[in-house]
């Protein structure tokens, strides 16, 4: 494999992106829709469009920032697509124009910054583009070491008469860093679909935070604002100017 970068994951995926994640339910929309108050908003890694375009259905006035060319290209060949402002780059630098009332990451996607330094650097740089009253969702799971033996894990996720998907990680607790394929077994071939991540605690996201001069205000466990506990397997924490 090619060097692994920020675009990576995107470039080698975009074209079955949409095939394998569905479409988000429509509580992530409507908690998103309440926190942007019908102002400007920034997804940061919006990707194909899954959560930017069912919010620009409803009015918002939203804007993206995505590392790959390819699945930005899938999002401007949907309707209304090419009508989203998107910035082509890496969104720890977070390159765009203006302040924004609600600034978001889903689905894990912070974690694609693949050191603490650039996670720092990202959400400082999501404070400076902040209204004074403004916003930062993120939603990402609890890690869960458990999952991994001596380092390594290896997991069917599908098996059928004529496909098999296998996932493949690499654990280095000092880095706090996965390695993955996700593995493709058809009879055409072979096909695989990097994935490296840097995994954060919810606490060391908090204090992050907190050095970017930002605050949690709300942590729930699911987009329908359950309680989150020690045994939630992921988090929706928002956050705004300390």
């Amino acid at each position: 494999m090619e060097k692994y970068d920020a675009e990576t994951y995107g470039e080698r995926i975009a074209d079955i992106y949409d095939d394998w994640y569905s479409s988000p339910d429509e509580s992530s929309i409507n908690l998103l829709s309440d926190l942007a108050h019908r102002g400007r908003v920034l997804e940061l890694g919006i990707g194909t469009g899954r959560i930017a375009m069912p919010l620009k259905e409803k009015g918002i006035d939203i804007h993206g920032i995505d590392s790959s060319p390819s699945m930005v290209e899938k999002l401007r060949a949907k309707p209304a697509g090419k009508d989203i402002p998107v910035t082509i780059g890496d969104f720890s630098e977070v390159r765009v124009e203006g302040k924004f009332d609600l600034i978001f990451v889903v689905f894990n996607t912070f974690f694609s910054l693949t050191t603490q330094e650039t996670q720092l650097e990202c959400l400082q740089n999501v404070a400076r583009h902040l209204t004074s009253n403004g916003t930062f969702l993120i939603e990402a799971f609890v890690p869960d070491l458990g999952r991994f033996d001596r380092g390594q894990s290896v997991r069917a996720t599908e098996i059928g008469e004529n496909e098999v998907k296998i996932d493949i990680g690499k654990h280095n607790p000092l880095k706090q860093l996965v390695t993955s394929q996700h593995v493709i077994i058809t009879d055409d071939g072979i096909r695989l679909y990097p994935v490296t991540i840097r995994y954060t605690w919810p606490s060391e996201l908090d204090m992050m935070a907190r050095v970017a001069g930002m605050k949690l205000i709300d942590r729930w466990e699911d987009w329908e604002r359950g309680f989150f506990s020690s045994s939630s397997g992921k988090h929706i924490s928002v956050y705004k100017l300390s």
